[in-house]
């Protein structure tokens, strides 16, 4: 059996973590690339602030290279075969960085702005804004290190508009098809097709 590597890109409350959250469900394991950034920043003694965790990203990219965060990721994945998914790819630099330990499927997770600010409100995770200009320049940044690109390159789109159950539903329909393409020995995309 080869690896596919289901990389999620999706702007901040958009729904990776459900996502990713089905494939766990699913026995999948799951790699979450956000980890290596608040893993630096307690490092650092900082506390999971969006301001703080925005410097340290810009921190890590600067320093090591547009990469680093992927290729930290990747050393996490050492061993680990079949399908596996990285949630919070965010640029093209980052997916070749996957590419190279095996097979790449993108999914790109949408929602409109409006929706994603209120479940970043409701969730209420550390590290996420609070208001919307803290929420504007965090999208802001996050297109600067290139995630629209991944997004508008993705091979599959899902939109997270509707009830939870739904986009469920939609994710593990996906993760299945993906994975019976392993399976059969073919990559992914071999596998699945978009209806219509």
């Amino acid at each position: 059996m080869g690896r596919l590597i289901v990389c999620v890109a999706g702007m901040p409350g958009s729904g990776k973590s459900v996502f990713s959250g089905v494939a766990r469900e699913m026995g999948i394991p799951v790699f979450v690339m956000g980890d290596v950034v608040r893993e630096e920043a307690a490092r650092m003694g900082l506390e999971p602030t969006p301001a703080n965790l925005s410097r340290v990203a810009r921190m890590l990219r600067e320093r090591y290279g547009p990469r680093v965060v992927a290729e930290r990721t990747a050393e996490k994945m050492r061993g680990v075969e079949g399908v596996v998914v990285v949630d919070g790819v965010r640029s093209l630099e980052e997916v070749e960085v996957f590419r190279r330990l095996g097979d790449v499927e993108i999914v790109a997770v949408h929602a409109s702005p409006r929706t994603r600010f209120r479940r970043i409100l409701e969730r209420r995770r550390p590290g996420d804004p609070r208001t919307w200009r803290e929420f504007v320049e965090r999208d802001m940044m996050e297109l600067g290190f290139g995630l629209g690109s991944v997004i508008a390159l993705a091979d599959h789109m899902l939109v997270n508009e509707g009830g939870l159950g739904e986009f469920r539903r939609e994710a593990r329909r996906l993760l299945e098809v993906l994975r019976s393409g392993v399976r059969e020995g073919g990559g992914g995309g071999e596998a699945y097709r978009e209806p219509g």
